[in-house]
């Protein structure tokens, strides 16, 4: 029971409220926001101190538990993705397989298809556009909208803040758009 607990998906109606359980926790022990961004702003702060006004504040108060927080979730990830991975094939659609197959990726061995998240793929324009770009504009989007998609998905909405629903609303048009645009663009064929 507990291993085939910790070695298959959990269904939403678990985790979601494991989830909002843990953001209405942290706004209740010191209203802390559930959220990932920050994260770098006090690694900064805490490993290159300097001359800059934005890195001078007092990290350990007001991040110490958000960087805690996000080391958990890279242990956590690995623990799920590579200690108690699924060795069963990734669960989408046959519908996805299909309009997939028809971009080229054909390998399901894995989390996210090898013929785009693989070494060699960095070191092509393609891959590098879609790593390198995309990393900063992720960064950018984050800076500019406040936030990243967990803080303003969860914590935001959670709290019904307007900016967070025009946030994630972009998030979701940004992604379908970068699906059915950007995607067919950056695959190998």
């Amino acid at each position: 029971m507990i291993g085939q607990l910790l070695h298959r998906p959990w269904p939403w109606y678990v985790t979601g409220p494991l989830v909002g359980l843990v953001a209405a926790g942290l706004l209740a022990i010191g209203s802390k926001q559930f959220g990932v961004s920050s994260n770098l702003r006090h690694l900064c702060a805490a490993v290159v101190p300097g001359k800059v006004a934005y890195f001078k504040y007092d990290w350990r108060r007001s991040g110490l538990w958000n960087l805690v927080f996000i080391a958990g979730v890279v242990v956590g990830g690995f623990v799920g993705g590579v200690l108690l991975a699924n060795p069963e094939p990734v669960a989408i659609t046959p519908a996805a397989h299909a309009s997939l197959a028809t971009l080229g990726i054909r390998d399901w061995s894995g989390l996210v298809p090898r013929q785009l998240f693989n070494w060699h793929m960095l070191l092509t324009v393609r891959g590098f556009v879609m790593i390198v770009g995309g990393g900063f504009l992720i960064g950018f989007g984050t800076a500019y909208a406040g936030g990243c998609t967990s803080g303003h998905g969860i914590t935001g909405l959670a709290d019904l803040q307007v900016p967070s629903v025009i946030a994630v609303i972009s998030f979701f048009a940004a992604g379908a758009a970068a699906s059915f645009l950007l995607l067919p663009l950056l695959v190998p064929r």
